[in-house]
């Protein structure tokens, strides 16, 4: 049991945004914000799935490569008993044996080359896999900051006059909190999404992706607690607020 605690369970982030979702869509029934939840839902589960896959072997690739390895390296050998045979029948000076033997030298270093990167291409395949999926995420925590800017604490406590721009006020106090709260529950959600690829594929530069995420959402997440913990400290709403909290 004290494994299953050691890693993130991709089922159990995925059923919490789902609950999340649900609490977003009976609070504030026909809100963006759930509309928003409900797309991170859906891209939570793909990324599940894109990380899964990432983590598997692709056994045809590898198949191909390896192919292509042996082919090089055959013919490399070929190459170099053709060389052996034709400098027995026919050298006479140590000049041309040396220049075979820089030509052959240059053609390994090739074929070397060559070997190296189709070891590499799985790899590549894959960071650029998981990095597109990080990117969405990345796309999708801003998406979920330009929810709660206009969800100003001071709306509720300014006495000054609103402009033709300025955006409805309609929240109580405890339904800006809840609004907020949820922003802040989306952002670290979608960063536990992120973090699946890590824990998948911990690439250096996936790794690195993940926790610019990572830090993103934190440093959003910070600033709805400012606004939270101002609206906490008014003091309580009033009798309306204790109803609608049961």
């Amino acid at each position: 049991m004290a494994s299953t605690y050691r890693a993130l369970d991709p089922v159990r982030v995925i059923d919490t945004i789902g609950i999340l979702h649900r609490r977003i869509a009976e609070r504030f029934p026909g809100a963006g914000l759930a509309s928003v939840c409900a797309e991170l839902l859906t891209l939570a589960g793909e990324s599940s799935a894109r990380a899964e896959n990432i983590a598997r072997r692709n056994l045809p690739l590898r198949t191909a490569i390896v192919a292509l390895v042996a082919g090089g390296v055959g013919g490399l050998v070929w190459i170099a008993l053709v060389f052996l045979v034709s400098v027995s029948a026919t050298a006479d000076n140590v000049y041309s044996v040396l220049q075979g033997i820089e030509a052959a030298a240059n053609l390994a270093v090739l074929i070397g080359a060559t070997i190296f990167f189709l070891t590499r291409v799985e790899e590549r395949l894959k960071r650029r896999s998981a990095l597109k999926a990080l990117h969405e995420l990345r796309s999708i925590v801003h998406v979920i900051d330009m929810h709660q800017l206009t969800k100003d604490p001071s709306s509720v406590i300014s006495v000054g006059e609103k402009t033709p721009s300025s955006p409805a006020r309609t929240m109580s106090r405890f339904e800006l909190t809840r609004y907020l709260d949820y922003c802040s529950e989306m952002l670290s959600l979608a960063a536990k999404v992120a973090v699946l690829f890590a824990q998948k594929f911990p690439e250096p530069a996936v790794t690195e992706a993940v926790s610019d995420i990572e830090r993103i959402a934190a440093g959003l997440s910070q600033k709805i607690w400012q606004k939270i913990i101002i609206l906490e400290a008014l003091g309580p709403e009033g009798p309306e607020a204790v109803a609608s909290a049961q």
